[in-house]
């Protein structure tokens, strides 16, 4: 019997692995090349809440500076006596009353910054997990406390390398299973394989039904994901979905810009995510709608055809659920360069970024590139442009409300 390898994945991975922005840190940074004009109205008006922290709650680790050159997205001090306007809410405020509550939160490997961060901002302590890979690759999983009885959330996006983060997420559920967990929800902020949810061709595979099956026959009671590739893939699922949307975030971000509803289009650089951009367009004062017709050739291969709508001396926000080569979106900036836009930004929620896109969205096209915090996004890949909002308040306060659902469950029970 081989031993596992020394490379493990727990709660003591550092906070700081990913780098986040809050809008009220973001706002005075200097990384940004430019930013929206002042308006005479907010688009969006978020209320100040105050919040208390119990006084044996957890908080994320982050001693780096918050400046940063080279194009390092700006971190904001988490602490009891700063806090991001992200991270407030009035629901943290019973979070004394929270420590007895039969709830475990565990990280997989593939984001443990973003479920420390949940961790810090639900008051709660991550729960201790190992895992390890044998010499040959396999993955040992073994749970460091009692989970009988108890909601279990486990922490786990199917990003790169994708086939590893899954297989690894199946092995935690099927030991929180064979731990006589109550409930175990595996909470997916990016659900890999989401892009083949139908057949569009003979002979092709649904992957995203099988996997949706992999992870029931784990042992998965709830699933929670954010911002799926497509709603039909909802559907796939035999057990109850909790669909997180993060918009959210980014539009409270750009909020804090002021941007004026003169100024603005939204823009869907495909057919296919009109309903989202225009979803997005109608929290933004119902700004008005631009779409990018595009023509694929072939996977992750791309080539824009023409644009429905007028983005002439506007600021163009181009929406989209991820950026992975970055083709279309870049492709979809030139041609809103060549119609006339004066600004070009771009909002996704999920960062994949695989080769080339960091070179394509930090070539001049886009002045700024907003993404969130549901992938991991590696130093490498940071540029001048680059600005990264957390999730955890999202997901934090989600949590929380599927657990007070299924403890009201169970008493009726």
């Amino acid at each position: 019997m081989p031993s596992p390898s020394s490379s493990s994945s727990s709660s003591s991975s550092p906070a700081a692995a990913v780098a986040v922005a809050s809008p009220s840190s973001m706002s005075s940074s200097s990384s940004s090349p430019s930013r929206f004009s002042l308006c005479h109205r907010p688009l969006l008006h978020c209320e100040s809440r105050s919040r208390t922290l119990a006084k044996n709650g957890v908080r994320c680790d982050i001693s780096e500076s918050t400046k940063y050159g080279n194009g390092k997205p700006t971190i904001p001090i988490l602490n009891e006596r700063t806090l991001p306007k992200f991270l407030e809410s009035a629901r943290v405020e019973k979070a004394a009353n929270r420590n007895n509550a039969k709830i475990k939160l565990f990280s997989g490997s593939a984001n443990p910054a973003l479920t420390q961060e949940i961790a810090w901002y639900m008051a709660l302590e991550l729960g201790k997990i190992d895992i390890k890979r044998f010499a040959d690759g396999e993955i040992y999983v073994q749970l460091q406390e009692s989970v009988r009885g108890c909601d279990v959330f486990l922490v786990q996006p199917t990003c790169p390398p994708v086939n590893e983060n899954l297989m690894e997420l199946e092995i935690m559920i099927d030991a929180c299973r064979r731990a006589s967990a109550k409930n175990i929800t595996a909470v997916i902020p990016y659900f890999g394989y989401a892009r083949a949810d139908r057949k569009s061709q003979g002979r092709e595979s649904i992957a995203a039904k099988l996997v949706s099956n992999l992870i029931t026959e784990a042992g998965a009671n709830r699933v929670l994901a954010c911002d799926i590739h497509s709603g039909q893939s909802l559907g796939y699922f035999d057990i109850p979905v909790d669909h997180v949307y993060c918009e959210q975030v980014i539009l409270d971000y750009l909020a804090s810009k002021k941007i004026c509803y003169e100024d603005l289009v939204v823009v869907s650089p495909d057919v296919g995510g009109v309903a989202r951009a225009r979803a997005f367009a109608k929290k933004l004062s119902d700004a008005p709608l631009a779409i990018v017709d595009k023509r694929r050739h072939g996977h992750n291969v791309a080539e824009v055809m023409n644009l429905i709508g007028d983005v002439k001396g506007k600021v163009a926000v181009m929406v989209d659920d991820m950026i992975d080569t970055a083709g279309t979106i870049a492709k979809g900036a030139e041609l809103l360069h060549q119609e006339g836009a004066r600004e070009v930004y771009a909002c996704c929620t999920h960062p994949v970024f695989s080769p080339p896109a960091i070179e394509r969205l930090s070539s001049g096209l886009f002045q700024e590139v907003i993404v969130t915090n549901t992938i991991p996004v590696m130093e490498k890949n940071y540029f001048p442009q680059l600005t990264v909002l957390t999730v955890a308040n999202l997901l934090g306060e989600t949590i929380w409300r599927v657990h007070d659902d299924s403890s009201v469950s169970s008493i009726f029970q």
